[in-house]
């Protein structure tokens, strides 16, 4: 069990306050705040996989956030929420590329011996730990999805 995000995160606010960066300091807080509020609710210190996954799902907010806000034409929370997504994404690993997840996929299904729909639980949590933080869970069950129909 490794804590080094949340250690990595502390650390940038305390320097966020040191050089009197507000802003950052606020979009820092809340990841801090999101997994502090994990480590409550589950009585137990939250590891770097479940602060992934906790980062991965505040990054997925921004994105919605983000749409949302182009639609209503409010371009002031839109720079915030970019701001705070690309702040998001500097803990996050490097994305994967499209390539790559299909072979990531192509991977499991063998592994898994997968021939239907009906196995696509087994498939998606095969891919959950390696894919985790660095796709779109959700594209990837369109993908998984569209090749176990084929």
């Amino acid at each position: 069990m490794t804590f080094e995000i949340k250690s990595k995160i502390s650390d940038a606010v305390k320097a966020s306050l040191k050089q009197g960066n507000k802003k950052e300091v606020g979009a820092l807080r809340l990841m801090l705040s999101s997994i502090k509020q994990q480590e409550v609710d589950s009585r137990e210190p939250v590891d770097d996989d479940a602060a992934l996954v906790i980062l991965t799902k505040l990054a997925k907010q921004r994105r919605e956030s983000i749409d949302q806000f182009e639609k209503a034409g409010r371009d002031d929370l839109v720079e915030q929420e970019q701001f705070e997504l690309k702040l998001l994404q500097s803990y996050l690993p490097e994305a994967l590329g499209e390539a790559d997840i299909r072979a990531a996929i192509a991977e499991a299904i063998a592994s898994c011996g997968a021939l239907s729909p009906k196995d696509m639980g087994k498939v998606m949590g095969a891919l959950k730990g390696s894919l985790q933080g660095r796709a779109d869970m959700g594209m990837v069950s369109g993908i998984v999805k569209s090749e176990l129909s084929s």
